[in-house]
């Protein structure tokens, strides 16, 4: 089997029903498979869906137990080569994904991909090629109002690389991450310290520092509909912004203390500022 695709559901029935349909009706010449697992959904009208996809994989979790544990317990039962997670408010538009792996099965040392993602309003969505964060480029992200124009046009979000071109890129996002089963199994999987948030700036940051490389495919486009099973409320800021101090307390704390202290207040900060905006 070439690909085994991954989804993650919590409380978006039909937003994943689009999806799994997107998947059968663009996904051909390759031998595939879907695996849905959910997060223990309060709303539990997704079961619904096993009849309806008879030939999906559905597993469900007894509890809530985040992105990170979840996806990799899925991943253990994948069958294929590719592994391709994939976010449930997502939908795929065409016939590209032989293209796509058959890039992929073409460079030495690959990592991982994604496509361009765009919005329902068509806006091009930049969280689709990124760079590692930096005390630089995350003042951009977390201050992007007061950011130079100098700064922001080569930061944390890569605006000096053309929307729809193809290139190397330090971090692209988990709603659509391609990746070889075997290599996401030897770097460990996601790092199941992160329940929400910043799994795959870790999991692309792990890649790179292995000499991988990782690409930015956006010759095509995914249609990633955002934050539907999500409330923006003081839980889910303590997720992203604990997120972000997970990972530079794992990957600049001793490695380079002074930019670990600058970007630790920053992200305090901006997480202050963002509690009283509610």
């Amino acid at each position: 089997m070439k690909l085994s695709i991954i989804i993650l559901n919590y409380n978006v029935t039909q937003l994943l029903r689009n999806c799994l349909h997107s998947i059968e009706q663009y996904i051909h010449d390759v031998d595939y498979e879907v695996i849905v697992i959910d997060n223990q959904s309060p709303d539990s009208s997704w079961k619904a869906l096993i009849s309806e996809f008879p030939t999906i994989k559905f597993i469900e979790n007894t509890s809530n137990e985040g992105f990170a544990k979840a996806n990799n317990k899925a991943v253990q039962t994948a069958l294929g080569e590719y592994i391709l997670l994939l976010n449930p408010d997502t939908e795929l538009e065409g016939d590209y994904m032989k293209e796509v792996i058959d890039f992929a099965d073409a460079q030495s040392n690959f990592g991982c991909l994604g496509l361009r993602l765009h919005d329902l309003e068509g806006n091009f969505l930049p969280e689709s090629k990124r760079s590692v964060p930096n005390v630089l480029n995350s003042f951009e992200k977390l201050f992007s109002p007061f950011a130079s124009k100098k700064l922001q046009k080569k930061g944390y979000y890569r605006n000096d690389i053309s929307d729809k071109s193809i290139a190397e890129v330090d971090v692209i996002t988990g709603a659509f991450l391609l990746i070889k089963r075997n290599l996401f199994l030897e770097i460990g999987g996601l790092d199941e310290t992160y329940f929400m948030y910043g799994e795959d700036i870790d999991l692309c940051y792990t890649l790179l520092k292995r000499d991988y490389k990782n690409w930015y495919y956006g010759k095509h486009s995914v249609l990633h509909i955002k934050g539907e099973s999500t409330i923006k409320d003081k839980k889910y800021l303590k997720n992203f912004y604990g997120a972000m101090l997970i990972f530079i307390e794992k990957y600049y704390k001793k490695q380079s203390p002074i930019q670990y202290q600058v970007l630790k207040i920053g992200l305090k900060v901006r997480h202050f500022m963002a509690r009283i905006q509610l």
